[in-house]
């Protein structure tokens, strides 16, 4: 069984109970998320399941949008409602001209220090860990970028809003940054993914359906990633990937990609993906190769030639 199963997570459970949930209910061995939400958030979780676990870093990459509750006032230790005040609670008063203001600092690439109890490293350890160990470590800013915050209501001390970002991009860290920007102080209180990549909450089923309809509800691994450009491989072409060799222009269908392309999924004759490769063009003044190249990235069939 392979393929990915977009479950609609439940306040509560970790996004690794979620795995274990459809690892049981499917009665899989091989089964993983393309990225974590924290056990309080809800929403979208695409669940990877046999091969497609393989392609779990290319299905993590896509952008990300949310449905955000902040609640200004106090920062915590852990940037959302899990953790403890870092000052007193007090009165705010913001508008929303306020909060657009504030967000339009936050919107397009920019350096984000990444929240203390996070999976990100500092000397070979987790945040988390030296977090909970009480060890205080510098946390370098890392890369984001943030393509649309868009205010939908300010009340009292609380803000709501849809969050589009890439991948990568702690939406914890931006509720904090927002009271830091608003002279308040703020933390993350509710959270819901609502897309993750092409995946969205339209094709997500809930905790409860895994059992009855993670089968059914399985995205097959042809309509992943079918935001790559294709090509289809001879019978010889698909012997070469099944030895992780090279292609080249023989072993394509129709030829080498005439448009340029950073990876490209590959079918064979059925239509059924076999792997993913990176196009190699031939290097002016290389007189070793005669022609363009089709290097895999990911290989999807068993050696043992069975798949």
């Amino acid at each position: 069984m392979d393929g990915v199963l977009v479950v609609d997570k439940p306040s509560g459970p970790t996004s690794h109970d979620v795995v274990d949930h459809v690892r049981r209910a499917l009665r899989v061995r091989r089964a993983g998320h393309t990225g974590t939400l924290d056990p309080f958030a809800t929403g979208v979780l695409p669940v990877c399941v046999g091969k497609a676990t393989r392609l779990a870093r290319f299905l993590s990459a896509g952008d990300k949008t949310y449905r955000a509750r902040v609640r200004l006032g106090f920062a915590t230790t852990t940037d959302d409602l899990t953790g403890e005040p870092l000052a007193a609670p007090h009165a705010v008063r913001v508008t929303a001209s306020d909060v657009e203001a504030a967000c339009r600092g936050l919107i397009g690439e920019r350096l984000q220090v990444p929240p203390a109890y996070s999976a990100k490293h500092s000397a070979g350890q987790r945040l988390y860990d030296l977090a909970r160990r009480g060890v205080a470590v510098e946390r370098p800013p890392v890369p984001v970028v943030v393509h649309a915050l868009d205010i939908q209501r300010v009340e009292g001390d609380e803000i709501d809003m849809t969050v589009r970002c890439a991948a990568g991009t702690y939406v914890r860290a931006l509720a904090r940054d927002l009271g830091a920007a608003l002279g308040t102080g703020g933390h993350l209180v509710g959270l819901r993914r609502e897309r993750s990549g092409a995946f969205g909450e339209e094709q997500a089923i809930g905790w409860d359906e895994i059992e009855r309809r993670g089968r059914e509800a399985l995205v097959p691994m042809g309509a992943l990633l079918t935001e790559l450009p294709a090509v289809t491989v001879t019978d010889e072409g698909r012997a070469a990937l099944r030895h992780g060799r090279d292609l080249g222009t023989s072993a394509l269908v129709d030829g080498f990609p005439a448009a340029a392309a950073p990876r490209l999924r590959v079918l064979d004759g059925s239509g059924a993906l076999i792997a993913l490769a990176t196009p190699r063009p031939l290097p002016a003044g290389d007189e070793l190769r005669v022609e363009p190249v089709l290097h895999p990235d990911i290989v999807l069939l068993d050696t043992s030639g069975r798949g």
